[in-house]
């Protein structure tokens, strides 16, 4: 398993017993001959750089290579067995901070910048293929399904892009920043957004088809923000929102199909389904198994550590990866922990 750290650390973690395989800062350059320094606007140039460049997005594997973007505008990729650096776009100069995880489709990594720029690069040799400008800020990850790579703004656009040369498809604008990672799921894309509305958008046309609530006037009318992605199981959506609420709705018509479950938290973390259930962490530290047969949680485990990032889950166990630079792993079929896993510096 690869975690990125705010420290500024790429840590691989063998989780048969939990130890630390390798940890290494992001300031590389194949061409430094070693630890070379980051850019003058995210540290203070050499001599003044902190031991890391911090992460935010989580690391994506394909293939041999583990793709890792940093706050100091750089997309690395190295070896997931040896640790050795494959590349580092770009090589000699920075983009603006990348604050959201990249995605891999194809032979490609696709990535974006808090400035609002998408790029593309060849996914064995970092070579940039084409990138795309956005009206404003971009602090989400990019969904992809082959040939379109799917992506939100600060300035409340939906952008469709052609995968292959970046072009523009369609644009869908929202009265809200869009600035969760889109969920495509059949032939819709779901987003939400700031203005606290979940969007449902045609994958061919970009055509709002509905949204939820249906007005402002409605009483379940969400209260904050849909920050974390939606899930998708059996043409049900599970959305939760900033309020401490997953609403249910019907994937055809955006309609509540339940009621909405109230954890009394913020839910920034992105869910995750294992099986029929739907696995959320509330910002608290508390998390959830959700059953999509009745709609009503399961168990529940207090992790006790805020959580605000997404949660993953493979082979029957999650992993949680928490703001107290831990990873716990739980068993999804009955919410105990298997393992605790400590990221810190010595220890």
């Amino acid at each position: 398993m690869f975690v990125g750290s705010k420290e500024g650390r790429l840590v691989a973690v063998n989780l048969d017993d939990g130890s630390r395989q390798w940890s290494l800062p992001l300031k590389m350059s194949p061409s430094s001959g070693g630890f070379g320094c980051i850019g003058p606007d995210y540290g203070g140039g050499c001599g003044g750089a902190p031991e890391g460049v911090a992460i935010y997005g989580t690391p994506v594997v394909a293939g041999d290579l583990v793709y890792i973007g940093g706050y100091n505008g750089r997309m690395y990729a190295y070896n997931s067995s040896s640790l050795a650096m494959r590349w580092v776009y770009p090589r000699e100069s920075y983009l603006k901070p990348i604050i959201s995880g990249p995605v891999v489709v194809s032979n490609s990594v696709y990535f974006s910048t808090s400035d609002g720029v998408v790029y593309a690069l060849e996914a064995a040799t970092g070579d940039k293929q084409w990138e795309f400008r956005a009206g404003d800020k971009i602090w989400s990850t990019p969904a992809g399904d082959g040939d379109t790579v799917y992506i939100g703004s600060f300035d409340n656009k939906l952008y469709a892009l052609n995968a292959a040369n970046g072009e523009k498809k369609w644009e869908f604008e929202a009265p809200g920043s869009l600035i969760s990672t889109p969920l495509v799921y059949s032939t819709r894309i779901y987003v939400g957004s700031l203005n606290r509305y979940l969007y449902a958008v045609g994958v061919a046309t970009g055509k709002q088809i509905w949204q939820f609530p249906a007005t402002d006037e409605e009483e379940n009318k969400p209260e904050s923000w849909f920050w974390a992605k939606p899930v998708a199981y059996d043409n049900v959506i599970y959305a939760p929102s900033l309020d401490g609420k997953v609403y249910i709705l019907d994937a055809e018509s955006g309609g509540e199909i339940a009621d909405a479950i109230d954890l009394k938290s913020p839910i920034s973390s992105s869910p995750v389904l294992v099986d029929d259930k739907v696995i959320i962490a509330s910002q608290e530290g508390v998390v959830y198994s959700l059953d999509t047969v009745t709609n009503r949680i399961g168990w529940n485990l207090d992790i006790k550590e805020d959580i605000y990032g997404p949660i993953y889950a493979s082979d029957g166990v999650i992993y949680i990866h928490t703001q107290d630079y831990t990873v716990h792993l739980v068993n999804a079929s009955i919410g105990t922990k298997q393992m605790t896993i400590s990221l810190k510096m010595g220890e």
